[in-house]
């Protein structure tokens, strides 16, 4: 017998994941967990015709002979299946878009870093060319969508565009994709919401802003993703971190959301024996106290984003400057030799102002270009630190509508980074 399962409160790449493997290999059973995504549970309600699964209760476990374990790498993490793990004739084969995550020792193993893992199997259909009904694409693309933020997430790859293009060409319905991703948000959802927003706080570790929320918890309460979510967004932070303590199992689980790439929650939650991306993870600790795990969380994501680009990586330096009574021509000269927008005005290294070739649109007569910068230059200067990041410092700029930044350390200006700057960081094409 081989069977295919995946992690425990099973989202949709989960489930799709699972079905896809019983297409590559006809015969294999799909095993689920007995925790299902709220969504995905009411999805299945309606699809039980359609999609055959069993649990690991409904298994006869001494049959197994091969074992596909999909969205997920880690025993702990599956449901049911312990007694597999020390099982020496079983086969193990691992689809899972979390790499350098799990415990689980498989003969053959494909862990990829991208946006979701059903696209790892999408790509093993087209390569041998197994066809797809409505119904299964419709299936994959949701969770090609849930995993990736319908393509928006930064973890989201060229390869998971050409899968759900793929799928969209084999007649998957993009309504009922948003029908089924519409979030489970109930009345006990809102509830929970509304006590966590009364005690938020909201800290800055590194520059970010981080929102915190507490609660206790009794019983089974599901879509907390949901919550964390949308405190991050009422919120208005870069990234949110919920504790939800369960006095009664002495456990707490804790779930993060990012707004940005840099800020890398699922590495946070993979230090808490958790996982995730960086946009999203989750940890389940249990005899250690909230207080106490918040004090980690914070740790570790000061500890990540010092790892980080920095603003100091970006700058260019020394930096080209003139002072307050440098002419007008002469900065307009200096503008056009260095091919930049604009520069510094310094005197005896303390920054007077920043004059760019906007300024200059001020000028109305020739004689006027005799004059000293200090005439026309911007006194008001935004400055940024080398340890901000490259998207905080494009925040700056985009705010207050400006082109540069000089970066001051100390009272001294260092460095300065430019709006160009940023960009050929973002989209890759700093040189080596």
């Amino acid at each position: 017998m081989q069977i295919v399962t995946t992690h425990k409160n099973c989202d949709f790449d989960g489930l799709a994941s699972v079905v896809a493997v019983t297409l590559l290999h006809p015969g294999t059973l799909a095993v689920l967990p007995k925790a299902l995504n709220p969504n995905v549970k009411a999805f299945l309600s309606v699809h039980k015709d359609v999609f055959d699964t069993h649990i690991a209760a409904d298994i006869d476990l001494d049959a197994v002979r091969r074992l596909f374990v999909v969205d997920v790498a880690q025993w702990k993490r599956l449901d049911g299946l312990a007694r597999l793990q020390d099982r020496e004739n079983l086969a193990i084969r691992i689809w899972d878009h979390h790499p350098g995550q799990g415990d689980i020792e498989a003969g053959e193993i494909c862990q990829e870093a991208i946006g979701a893992c059903i696209t790892l199997l999408v790509r093993e259909l087209q390569a041998n060319d197994i066809p797809l009904t409505p119904i299964q694409a419709t299936l994959f693309l949701t969770g090609l969508y849930e995993d990736t933020g319908r393509l928006t997430f930064p973890s989201t790859t060229a390869e998971d565009a050409r899968a759900a293009a793929y799928l969209l060409e084999n007649a998957a319905d993009l309504t009922i994709v948003g029908r089924v991703l519409r979030p489970a948000y109930r009345e006990k959802q809102k509830k929970i919401l509304h006590a966590m927003l009364e005690s938020a706080q909201r800290v800055k570790v590194s520059g970010y802003s981080i929102g915190i929320a507490h609660i206790e918890i009794r019983g089974h309460v599901d879509s907390l993703a949901l919550v964390v979510r949308l405190i991050r967004e009422v919120l208005n932070v870069d990234a949110a971190v919920g504790f939800f303590y369960n006095p009664e199992r002495d456990q707490c689980m804790v779930i993060g959301r990012s707004g940005l790439e840099e800020l890398n929650i699922g590495s946070v939650m993979r230090h808490l024996g958790g996982g995730g991306h960086p946009g999203a993870g989750s940890a389940l600790m249990k005899g250690v106290k909230p207080a106490a795990i918040e004090e980690m969380v914070l740790g570790l994501i000061e500890g990540n984003q010092q790892a980080s680009v920095r603003v100091s990586d970006l700058m260019s330096f020394p930096v080209v400057s003139v002072t307050s009574q440098t002419s007008m021509e002469d900065v307009a000269q200096l503008l056009r030799k260095k091919g930049c927008t604009g520069l510094p005005v310094i005197d005896d290294g303390e920054l007077k102002g920043v004059i760019s070739r906007r300024d200059f649109k001020r000028v109305r007569k020739k004689k006027q270009l005799e004059a000293p910068v200090k005439a026309f230059m911007t006194p008001t200067v935004l400055t940024i630190t080398p340890d901000k990041s490259p998207a905080q410092a494009v925040g700056v700029m985009v705010k207050h509508d400006v082109g540069r930044l000089p970066v001051v350390e100390d009272g001294k200006v260092i460095g300065i980074v430019t709006r160009s700057d940023a960009m050929l960081y973002f989209y890759d094409l700093l040189p080596e």
